[in-house]
């Protein structure tokens, strides 16, 4: 087990916009990206968290993500088309995002496809964010091939995760977040890093056997989520994403997790409906269903467990000192960068 250290969430915003401006981030970008981070982490998502940050910043000094980037965006009705141009994800999604919610109070519902992206972080947040706007929304992204075809050894599938929220009355929106492996892939590296073992049902190693080696389930490929079923989605996703904005299909895709190679260009859709464009009561028809759900002992609706963890967040964040150590190398990595005073050694 890797050492830990409790450090406060300003304390970890400062570091972490230090680190994205001393790597060339712009002030915007690294706002919206550094927010997410620790929004995953408030929801109890770490795999999607600031442990995502290092990879970033290493792939802006190898030139494999874009720190100049900015999202291109071109309307065709109610299709809105998001060029993200190679830079981080969080970026074009807001962007996309904004313009694809006007759209949608304009029309009824709005079609934003992403392109030559990055790694999309936890879906299910820009989902969550229509909601609380009263729209419903689907949200896809496709990633590096991490999945093999149904019957198949080769990894070709990212391991795809699809979000969808509904909104509610005076409540915190339904929220559907999967990935379309059985864990996110996130969640080995995590356990790699850590020096943990993974459950044996996660991932096969490179023989195409179940193992319980994190290193050997990176190697090898993520088993899906129901099976045959789950791979089907997948290559449903693929097409959804990469197929309709003309990005790079997984098995084409660059890794999230190293400097090396092209940027990953993968896509992302995110579809959104105005609900009383369809029905003057949607929300309140929704209810009775969620009420039925909620009449058996042990029901708990998607995105409640989520949200009991944000609203129990502490002020405090508990990372690998070694996460630390790396943010502070990058804050002053570039002269004149004045980054948090964390006050971290390797021996604390």
């Amino acid at each position: 087990m890797s050492e830990t250290v409790s450090i406060s969430y300003d304390e970890a915003r400062l570091l972490a916009m230090a680190a994205m401006r001393a790597r060339g981030f712009g002030e915007q970008d690294a706002t919206v990206t550094v927010e997410a981070l620790l929004a995953a982490e408030r929801d109890g998502l770490p795999s999607h968290g600031l442990s995502r940050l290092p990879f970033y910043l290493d792939q802006a000094t190898s030139g494999k993500v874009s720190t100049e980037a900015v999202p291109k965006v071109d309307m065709d009705g109610v299709v809105i088309r998001v060029d993200a141009c190679h830079g981080l994800a969080f970026p074009a999604v807001s962007k996309g995002l904004e313009v694809g919610l006007e759209c949608a109070a304009q029309f009824g519902l709005a079609a934003v496809s992403i392109s030559r992206s990055h790694h999309f972080g936890v879906a299910g947040m820009a989902v969550e964010q229509a909601a609380r706007q009263g729209f419903m929304a689907l949200a896809f992204s496709n990633a590096p091939a991490a999945m093999a075809a149904w019957g198949g050894s080769r990894p070709l599938f990212g391991t795809n995760p699809i979000a969808f929220s509904c909104p509610r009355q005076a409540k915190d929106p339904l929220l559907i977040d999967l990935s379309l492996s059985r864990v996110a892939r996130g969640k080995v590296m995590l356990a790699k890093k850590r020096g943990q073992s993974i459950p044996e049902d996660w991932a096969l190693d490179p023989e195409g056997q179940p193992t319980t080696d994190p290193d050997a389930a990176l190697a090898g490929s993520m088993l899906p989520a129901g099976e045959a079923k789950g791979a089907a989605l997948a290559l449903m996703v693929e097409l959804l994403t990469a197929g309709l904005s003309g990005s790079h299909f997984g098995f084409q895709a660059s890794s999230f997790f190293d400097a090396q190679g092209e940027p990953p260009g993968i896509g992302q859709l995110i579809l959104l409906f105005d609900p009383a464009r369809f029905s003057d009561r949607f929300v309140e028809h929704a209810e009775t269903l969620f009420a039925a759900m909620q009449e058996e002992p042990g029901v708990r609706l998607p995105g409640e467990r989520r949200y009991q963890l944000r609203r129990e967040c502490q002020d405090e964040l508990v990372l690998p000192v070694e996460l630390i150590l790396s943010l502070k190398e990058h804050a002053e990595s570039s002269k004149g960068t004045n980054p948090a005073d964390t006050s971290i050694s390797s021996g604390d």
